[in-house]
């Protein structure tokens, strides 16, 4: 199982930097309120004005796999999070990405399962507790084979937020903030 476990995360490592930008999202919903994956997001990105973070010593592969910067925004906080333990994921990350404006901060949740079946049922049971208005969903692909889904939600109790949850086999993530810093951040994660 461990050893399962650990080819499992370096495959997705090694798909992670082969394939960036799995799933990028077309910024404008269609008409039934659905978006389809596979626009690019432009070639000139921002750059973060404030340094990452540097992660602990002794990171996982899962956490060292997550970018320091995605566009404007660079990784302020990383700590180990127990949100979704009772779905009993193999590890589980709580990060911050900032601009250097609190007001503005993308609060990243992901988590990683050892089979895509737990992934997906974690994602299912995370996605029907989203009750704002849904503003986009499709799917995720990498070199054109499917691996998962993304959806996003206004959220219920402030309309100038937004929840974006995504699967891309079996790592679940989950973005919340202000609506311009999600769409932004979330369209620029490579992962």
């Amino acid at each position: 199982m461990v050893i399962g476990a650990a080819v499992l995360v370096v495959l997705v490592l090694f798909s992670a930097f082969v394939w960036p930008h799995w799933a990028p999202r077309s910024a404008a919903p269609a008409a039934n309120g659905t978006t389809s994956a596979g626009s690019k997001p432009s070639s000139v990105q921002p750059k973060p004005t404030i340094k990452a973070e540097p992660l602990p010593q002794d990171a996982s592969d899962l956490l060292k796999a997550m970018p320091d910067t995605v566009g404007a925004y660079a990784r302020t906080k990383a700590q180990a999070a127990g949100d979704w333990s009772s779905a009993s994921p193999l590890e589980e990350y709580q990060l911050t990405y900032s601009t250097g404006d609190p007001a503005k901060d993308v609060t990243l949740t992901l988590a990683q399962w050892g089979e895509e079946g737990d992934a997906a049922k974690q994602y299912a049971a995370l996605g029907q507790t989203m009750t704002g208005k849904e503003l986009a969903s499709g799917k995720v692909k990498v070199s054109g084979k499917v691996t998962g889904s993304y959806t996003e939600h206004q959220d219920a109790d402030n309309a100038k937020r937004v929840l974006v949850l995504w699967r891309n086999a079996t790592v679940v993530f989950r973005a919340q903030g202000p609506k311009a810093a999600v769409d932004a951040f979330y369209k620029a994660f490579p992962l």
